[in-house]
This record gives C-alpha cells, structure tokens and sequence, in this order.
C-alpha cells in the first residue's frame, strides 16, 4: 500500500462521488428570518412553525389539505379566446402565458374543484397568485361561472378562496366585463338558496375586491391578508397622509366590520366544516366518524336445520 492508493485515490473518488444538496430543502421565512425545513413548512400548510407567517399557497396544495383524504374531481372550466386584443408590452401575452403555465404547472390562475370536507359535499375554487399576479381575466371569470353552475346543478354549497392583483391587463375592458358577470353568477347561488363563503388570502385587490371576494355570506381571512381596492402605497401618495398601523390588513378590517372572521390556515378546514353544515342545517361533524356499516341481508334458514335433532 502506498501514498498514491491510501490518500489521493479515495480523494478523488470522494470528490466524482459527492452528492450535490438540493436547493429547495430549507425555506428561509420572510417575516422572521427563521430557516424552515420544507417538509416540516410543508406539514404545516406553508405557515412558519416559528412567528405563524402565512407563506403563499398553491390551490392544489390548498385543496389536498382542505378535502377529506386529499380527493377531489376537478370541474372543466370553458376555454375563452386567447389573446383577444393581440395585446403585447414587454412580451406577447401568449408569451406570457405560456411562461407562467410552465413555471406553476397550471393551465391558468384559478382551479375548481368538486369533494367533500367533512362529509359535507361542496364546490370550492381557489386563486393562484403565482400565476400572473392571480389576476382576474376571462378565465378566471368562465371558472366562477362553472363553479356557480356546478353547485347549483348538485345543491353544493360555493366555497372560494381568493387572492389576486386585480384584474388581468392584458384583456383590457374584457377583464372589467367580468366583475358583472361573477356577481350575476354569485346572485344564482343566493337565487337557489346555497351558501357562498369566502376565504381572503394574501393579497386581495382591486376589482376582485370590488366583485365577487366581497359578496359572500360568509366572509373568512386568513391571517394579516392585505385585502383592499387601492393598496395603501398608492392612498398615501394620493392623501399624502401616514396611515394608521395594519391599514387594509385583516385584523384591521374585522374590527372594522368588513370582515366575520380572521382564522389561521391550520384551523381554516374545521371552521369550513363547522360553517358550511350550519348553513345547510346540517347537524355538526362527527371527528372521525366512519361510514355506517352495509346492512347484512338475513338468509332464509333451512327447515332441516331448524327442526331439533332426534334422540
């Protein structure tokens, strides 16, 4: 045994060996500075086990927490016209699309959804922010159209879960056309006398503010959201005023009255459940109920086995 096979051939096999660390292992939260390990954040519904920050979620993550066992069927959502006013900035619109559906894996910025919470069966459809901003475009405004039409059809109650910059530049006045047309798909769940609840999250602005995210029966946020029309940025320019502290942030706004209740992300299934089948009058969940056992058919028995034995 020499230098060369004691030292620098396990060297070298080292090195050629050596696994790279993936970078997506820990998440660094935003508000407290905290490194958080991603499947511990991920346990947690992205809300930071250190200060409770309320980290962005996607709806499908969203959706596999909020359904019972994580199963739920997605309802189709009519196409709209792609790029109807040949509109183009600092990129095609296509372009745009096309790089936001690859980086989110999505086809567009809202997802609906047909299962059960709780044993209580519903329709819930949620925003995607990191799908351009959320906003809100003939797509978005098509899928709360089908979500309306799909609770009525089955009598479900409409869950949605916002968060959106707006609406969608790009479509131009066609964007602005769908703030009537959510409030008259909004109006045919009150017509057929079916809950419709929403959720604010982190961020809540503009037109989708001014539209269907403030109609609900019930109106939830999760905690700290910014939920407004103009952001406070823009109202201290235009006032050129200071602001009071948590202007426009949830606990601001229910003590302010715009809002019924503010509730965190790891308790917001529970409090669906418990609001959903009041509003049904339905009677309150069961923890870990189980479905009733299938009724045993009774056989008819044979005489023969019947008839005592002889002696």
């Amino acid at each position: 045994m020499n230098w060369i096979t004691n030292y620098v051939r396990p060297r070298i096999n080292s090195i050629f060996s050596r696994r790279e660390m993936p970078e997506n292992l820990w998440h660094k939260c935003s508000e407290c500075g905290t490194m958080l390990f991603h499947r511990e954040l991920s346990d947690n519904l992205n809300v930071c086990t250190n200060c409770g920050h309320h980290m962005a979620i996607t709806p499908r993550e969203r959706f596999n927490a909020l359904f019972d066992g994580g199963v739920f069927t997605e309802v189709a959502v009519p196409e709209p016209k792609a790029d109807p006013l040949q509109f183009r900035d600092q990129k095609k619109y296509p372009d745009r699309m096309k790089a936001a559906q690859k980086a989110t894996g999505e086809k567009e910025a809202m997802l609906v959804a047909n299962g059960e919470i709780g044993r209580t069966p519903i329709i819930a459809t949620a925003q995607d922010f990191s799908f351009m901003g959320g906003s809100m475009g003939m797509y978005v405004g098509n899928a709360i159209i089908a979500a309306a039409e799909e609770a009525v059809k089955l009598k479900r109650p409409l869950i949605l879960f916002s968060a959106a910059g707006g609406a969608r530049m790009q479509e131009g006045i066609l964007s602005l056309m769908q703030m009537p047309r959510t409030t008259v798909a909004v109006e045919m769940l009150k017509e057929a006398g079916l809950p419709y609840i929403v959720v604010l999250t982190h961020p809540t602005t503009g037109g989708v503010t001014a539209s269907y995210a403030m109609l609900g029966d019930v109106h939830i946020s999760e905690p700290n959201a910014l939920i407004c029309f103009a952001g406070p940025r823009v109202i201290e320019q235009t006032i050129r005023e200071k602001l009071p502290e948590g202007f426009q942030r949830a606990e601001y706004l229910l003590d302010h009255g715009m809002l019924d209740r503010v509730t965190k992300r790891t308790e917001m299934r529970d409090e669906l459940i418990t609001i959903t089948r009041m509003l049904m009058n339905q009677p309150p969940a069961v923890r870990g109920d189980l479905p009733a056992p299938e009724p045993v058919a009774e056989t008819a028995k044979d005489p023969a086995e019947e008839a005592p034995a002889e002696k």
